[in-house]
């Protein structure tokens, strides 16, 4: 085969690989800032969308020995609701017990999920918790995998705006750094299929300047995601 055939076929294999796997990672972005901002509703809402068969995934949190602090539920992956304040009906507070007959009596089961008190409200990790964690049952995997991918990805190449120190902040404390790498590495997307666009040395971001800019990034990142949820909720809620 002529080299230059097979190498752009490369290109435009590899092109395409890194599209895919940022579309996947922009739908699992989209889902995750969805739930950060669910819609208020009544225990009755929940229990009659609960009998229809509405509900897709259920998280609550126990205050007590019987009595919920949290109760938040989808009806679709960008459909997120929960009930505020007191937790309770006609019949009485909504407990864990109700709770429990409800999804056992649903036509369709619900994900369930209960959350610990003494889980703590804020990610201690320096890793992102939005490709890992999704109320209510089971995560999206395939949110996690294109994460690592992405990461395993930048930990094997030479990256050509900033160093691997730099984008490992990036990844991590900056939140979407993974989104950044696969949009501007090795070649912007925009520019299409082609060949690695480099830069000298003193031109890269290192690690120092990339930590720093990770800790913005991250406070862009979630004010970016809250927004977004905000936007989804008016639209869908």
């Amino acid at each position: 085969m002529d080299p230059d055939l097979a190498s752009r076929i490369l290109h435009r294999v590899r092109f395409v690989v890194r599209l895919l796997l940022l579309l996947l990672l922009l739908c699992g972005a989209l889902v995750t800032s969805a739930s950060y901002m669910p819609s208020p509703r009544t225990v009755e809402q929940f229990r009659s969308a609960v009998m229809a068969g509405d509900v897709d995934r259920v998280s609550y949190q126990i205050f007590g020995p019987d009595e919920l602090a949290s109760l938040v539920w989808s009806e679709s992956p960008l459909v997120w609701h929960e009930v505020r304040g007191r937790i309770a009906d006609s019949e009485g507070l909504y407990t864990p017990e109700r709770l429990m007959a409800d999804v056992r009596r649903a036509s369709v089961r619900p994900s369930v999920v209960q959350h610990r008190g003494q889980e703590p409200a804020v990610n201690n990790s320096i890793f992102p918790d939005w490709p890992f964690k999704l109320p209510g049952g089971s995560n999206l995997w395939w949110v996690a995998a294109v994460w690592v991918a992405a990461f395993v990805a930048m930990l094997g190449s030479t990256p050509r705006l900033a160093n691997r120190w730099a984008w490992f902040w990036l990844f991590t404390v900056g939140q979407v750094g993974a989104l950044l790498f696969l949009i501007m590495e090795p070649r912007p997307l925009w520019k299409g299929p082609g060949p690695a666009e480099g830069l000298t040395p003193t031109e890269r971001l290192e690690g120092g300047r990339g930590c720093l800019y990770s800790i913005l990034l991250g406070f862009v990142s979630v004010t970016v995601a809250l927004g977004v949820g905000q936007l989804v909720k008016l639209l869908l809620g």
